[in-house]
């Protein structure tokens, strides 16, 4: 009998170790089934943040690795390196290999980051206002594939914040009043916007707490620590007409009235924090080690607010609660503001140097004056499409972080897009040095990377991404808030700066060199077609080409327009609305650039014909004029426009034949006012809350040919 308690002893580790491997193994069967039987997991004992081994041992694909999270970026490394192939947001190639490549010399790869950090607030509405599991899923299963250790995950604090009202006395439609619609969380965590969008209905939020818990499950097995959102001081506006304690109103954001902050120094605070982190236990348990939050985002007043003792305060509570937790900041603009940082505990902190491509306030601001830090890349804003990324720029700055006097404080890397549905490599290239130690040359790089996400090496690729690397992925200095937009998704007007309010039609590369790359890109097109990720990328090249003549006629008919040539400004006017309708015949031969398709996911998360509406107006109002009603203050409209067919043909395209048809009038001596498109674009809205009509796609080498032709 002691022999056999010995025994039991003896294999109970082997059991535990056998069983961390398991999800693994259930993500490979998910994704890779033809792998699945074909690999073995071993533990491997290590006190780095993460080292896996690749090797070929009797046939099988032997992966020993320090955890289940190291083991899933085993699977992807012997996914890209050996068998060319790769899981992406923007399609998948991941088609059986038979016979698998063998790894005849072990292959140790040891990550060189202790926190690999995934999620910026906004994608969790530019990308995923309405995931399903089986959405979630998929991206918890892509994250652990590339390493990512640490993500936020919010997608169920409405619940947290409804309990919590409860207790302090707000009855619902008071609570309805501030959460917002499933469209707009983001900025109401980040404290910008109370109520817009809403009401958000029970459904959805029950929804979504099933989806949060089902989440940071799948999230623990794999190794991902998840970033809830912690209390600092967010409370609804109405909340001074019931309280006496110090509450600062915080004005607006833009058009909108923000949330307010309740001073975290007055005995209120800890009060309501202990309720909201009681009601977060309640909901998704004691074992979170990670808070985001950040008190006074973009703006908001700090009148009669100590700082110092304001973040002490804050942490205080998030530790009461929550012992030995991190607090996570965003180092964006003037945040987190240094007043602050000198009451924190800094071991129990970590900031992200946000949007990295193109500042270097790690350096500036020395460490965030001796912060542990994370760099991290923004990408893109609004999800607004075009290609673009500082790549070479990615690898150049962590690692002169890596070897700089603040070497000991960074911590890792990050990916912060605020829509994800873009620009592949980027997000790539960003997780893969949080495993790779030494110095990044994208050229080479970028060899690997085409190979693995088409399947195989191909000459017009390989060549085409040098093309690429050297235009919309290089790495010139400059601030730019994401890549150049395209002129037929402006709001019209004669003079157009920019698309959106923060954004840049400049083209900072050589659109000639481009378009001589994408021409060399769809060279591959008959031996590479059946490739979804290849079809994607070429749709993708082909409409930035458009994109970027559409600005030289909308120049030509500008000049016309002013010379009072009508001639001249018809066949410009002509051409340019022809080239916004074959932007949407390109889209349209691929579901992943067409309107229904994200406007059915809206459909579907809605239970009754009254949410599937407001679930519409949500995702339509983001994309076009984004929120309010205020015209002195609308600043935010395009700010996530969209290229996708069905988007194009029955908004852009309209929208431009108004504005031309007031200038045709002009010329000809009419006296017609100018077009309200404010009005007009509240109005479209209203009048679209349903799937667009669907059009008989067109042959994709037909339209890309007849486009590269021009």
């Amino acid at each position: 009998m002691r022999k056999l308690t010995y025994l039991l002893v003896l294999l109970l580790p082997l059991q535990l170790f056998a069983q961390q491997f398991d999800p693994v193994k259930a993500l490979v069967k998910r994704r890779a089934p033809w792998l699945s039987d074909h690999v073995i997991f071993k533990p491997l004992k290590s006190n780095s943040p993460g080292v896996f081994k690749l090797q070929t041992i009797n046939n099988k694909l032997v992966i020993s690795a320090s955890g289940s999270n190291a083991a899933a970026v085993g699977v992807n490394w012997y996914l890209k390196y050996y068998c060319h192939r790769s899981m992406s947001h923007m399609g998948d190639n991941l088609t059986p290999v038979l016979p698998l490549p063998v790894v005849n010399k072990k292959t140790t790869i040891e990550a060189a980051a202790v926190y690999r950090y995934a999620l910026n607030y906004c994608t969790y509405n530019y990308t995923m206002s309405f995931y399903t599991w089986a959405d979630w899923e998929r991206e918890i299963d892509w994250m652990a594939l590339n390493g990512v250790n640490t993500m936020l995950a919010v997608d169920g604090m409405e619940a947290v914040w409804q309990n919590t009202l409860r207790k302090v006395g707000y009855n619902e439609k008071e609570i309805n009043d501030f959460i917002v619609g499933p469209a707009y969380t983001a900025w109401w965590l980040m404290g910008n916007i109370e109520g817009w969008g809403g009401p958000m209905p029970q459904s959805q939020i029950d929804n979504r707490k099933l989806i949060q818990q089902k989440m940071m499950k799948r999230m623990h097995e794999l190794g991902i620590e998840p970033v809830l959102q912690g209390f600092y001081g967010m409370v609804p506006s109405s909340l001074k007409s019931k309280s006496k304690a110090h509450i600062i109103d915080q004005l607006t954001w833009g058009a909108f009235k923000r949330p307010d902050i309740l001073d975290p120094t007055d005995p209120e605070f800890s009060r309501i924090a202990g309720i909201y982190y009681t009601e977060m236990q309640a909901l998704y348990g004691k074992n979170i080690r990670f808070f985001a939050g950040d008190p006074f985002h973009e703006g908001g007043k700090t009148d009669g607010v100590d700082l110092k003792k304001a973040g002490a305060a804050i942490q205080a509570s998030m530790q009461k609660y929550y012992p030995g937790s991190t607090w996570v900041l965003q180092g964006w603009q003037d945040n987190p503001k240094q007043a602050m940082l000198d009451g924190l505990d800094k071991s129990k902190i970590l900031v992200q140097e946000l949007f990295g491509e193109f500042t270097n306030n790690w350096k500036k601001r020395k460490a965030y004056d001796g912060s542990p830090f994370i760099w991290c890349s923004v990408n893109n804003f609004g999800e607004r499409p075009g290609l673009y990324g500082k790549l070479q720029r990615f690898a150049d700055e962590v690692d002169s972080a890596r070897n700089s006097d603040y070497s000991k404080y960074l911590k890792g890397v990050g990916i912060m897009p605020e829509g994800i549905n873009n620009n592949p490599p980027d997000y790539d290239l960003m997780l893969e040095l949080g495993w790779r130690k030494a110095h990044v040359d994208t050229k080479n790089w970028i060899n690997d990377y085409a190979e693995y996400r088409y399947g195989k090496q191909n000459e017009h690729t390989s060549n085409a991404w040098q093309g690429f690397l050297q235009t919309v992925y290089h790495s010139r200095p400059g601030y730019q808030e994401g890549a150049g937009e395209s002129i037929f998704c402006a709001r019209p007007a004669l003079k157009v700066k920019s698309i959106s309010s923060w954004g840049t039609l400049t083209r900072d590369y050589d659109t000639v060199q481009f378009e001589k790359a994408v021409k060399e890109f769809a060279k591959a097109l008959p031996v590479l077609g059946s490739s979804a990720t290849y079809k994607i990328d070429l749709i993708n090249m082909v409409r930035q080409v458009l994109a970027n003549k559409g600005t030289l006629v909308f120049n030509d008919l500008v000049t016309a327009y002013n010379n009072k040539d009508l001639q001249a400004f018809n066949e410009k006017s002509t051409k340019f609305l022809s080239m916004i309708k074959l932007t949407d015949e390109l889209l349209n031969t691929d579901k992943y650039f067409r309107l229904n398709t994200y406007l059915k996911q809206a459909i579907n998360s809605g239970n009754t014909p009254g949410e599937k509406t407001n679930n519409l107006k949500n995702i339509l109002m983001q994309i076009t004029y984004w929120g309010e009603n205020n015209r002195a203050e609308d600043n935010l409209h395009e700010y996530a426009y969209k290229e996708w067919a069905g988007l194009i043909d029955n908004y852009y395209l309209p929208r431009w034949e108004i504005y031309f048809n007031y200038l045709r009038g002009n010329l000809q001596g009419q006296n017609n006012p100018e077009p309200d498109f404010f009005t007009w674009e509240h109005k479209w809205v209203d009048d679209n809350l349903k799937f667009a009509p669907e059009k008989p796609a067109r042959s994709l080498q037909e339209v890309v040919n007849e486009i590269l032709a021009m």
